[in-house]
């Protein structure tokens, strides 16, 4: 457990509100990171292995089926599920370091965003 939350009952009680509402519906916290909104986390996506990105799609076709049908996981599903293993925090770390690397050295930057 981290240092952090160890000592604030705050963030212990966001921490096992936000793991009881993503394990509802089976989903993990990396899960939430859009990569429409940025550009980081599409680029970390990218470099991540295909099965991967395809587990992560398929748990939140899963999210979004449930939430089209109005229930959740059975509370068997929700025992199994692991909300807070990540699988996008050490790509994202990369992406960041290189994105800024790119800075620092004045060269052009890795990804642009391009209007179609």
């Amino acid at each position: 457990m981290m240092k952090w939350l160890a000592r604030s009952p705050l963030a212990r009680m966001h921490r096992l509100a936000v793991d009881r509402s993503i394990r509802k519906y089976g989903l993990r916290y990396d899960d939430l990171y859009d990569p429409q909104f940025s550009l980081d986390v599409q680029e970390a996506l990218n470099r991540l292995p295909k099965e991967v990105v395809h587990a992560r799609n398929q748990r939140l076709k899963r999210c979004m089926d449930l939430s089209m049908k109005h229930s959740y996981l059975s509370k068997e599903m929700q025992a199994m599920q692991t909300p807070f293993r990540t699988y996008i925090q050490e790509m994202m770390v990369v992406v960041l370091r290189e994105k800024a690397e790119r800075k620092a050295l004045c060269a052009l930057p890795l990804y642009q965003r391009t209007i179609p």
